[in-house]
């Protein structure tokens, strides 16, 4: 465990910022799952999850491509549904 007093306050920050990525992670995966398992109404979910990926990507949770990846197969396994 950290001893110097800057080292416990990473430690203390650190804890707190895994936490926040953690719920916003599962928001994101929760999402995905959502459009996934959508029938009918996946391109309205398809919007949702676009917006939460985004916010994510640009909370620096996860990276900007790892976002255009993520949006880009969704949009792609809803159009190949859809059809």
């Amino acid at each position: 465990m950290a001893n110097h007093k800057s080292a416990l306050k990473r430690a203390r920050q650190n804890e707190n910022r895994r936490m926040r990525n953690k719920s916003v992670k599962t928001r994101v995966k929760s999402v995905v799952k959502a459009v996934r398992t959508a029938g009918d109404d996946a391109a309205a979910k398809l919007d949702e999850a676009k917006s939460v990926i985004d916010k994510a990507a640009k909370r620096g949770v996860i990276h900007k491509r790892n976002a255009a990846r993520s949006i880009s197969r969704l949009a792609k396994h809803v159009n190949s549904v859809s059809k």
